[in-house]
């Protein structure tokens, strides 16, 4: 019998850029997103220091699509899923490997947004603030990955 283990991660930040949605050659939808997520804390001398982790986001199936078109860059939102790394040949021939979190839920945790001079603008009617369920992302075979 194998040993029980946990691979679970969530995080609250911020898009870094707009989504980019992409289908595989067997139609499934593919959502990249970029999350900086902050650490703030106070050292000896009483300063305070400040550090941001740059993580990358991938949403398969129903949950990628409502990415697309609900999210958008300095969004505010909550995401649930696991650490997976894949690992490739670059096409100069090298070993390239990148660490993600695929993530099975999403929440939008801000609910007005910005024009180009900062100003509130009123959400999209469509938009929601609750959990999204989605098929599990496990279900994709690798070959799926489309990049």
């Amino acid at each position: 019998m194998a040993a029980r283990s946990l691979n679970k991660v969530m995080l609250i930040g911020n898009l870094t850029r707009d989504p980019e949605l992409r289908y595989t050659p067997q139609g499934t939808a593919v959502c990249t997103l970029g999350l900086a997520t902050n650490r703030s804390w106070v050292v000896e001398s009483g300063e305070k220091r400040e550090e941001t982790e740059f993580h990358r986001i991938v949403a398969w199936n129903k949950l990628a699509e409502l990415c697309s078109q609900l999210l958008f860059k300095g969004r505010r939102i909550y995401v649930e899923g696991r650490l997976q790394t894949r690992q490739w040949t670059g096409q100069d021939g090298s070993q390239r490997q990148a660490t993600e979190v695929v993530i099975e839920d999403m929440i939008i945790l801000d609910a007005k947004r910005q024009d180009d001079q900062g100003q509130e603008m009123p959400a999209p009617a469509n938009e929601q603030s609750a959990p999204i369920a989605v098929e599990s992302a496990s279900d994709v075979p690798v070959d799926d990955i489309p990049f």
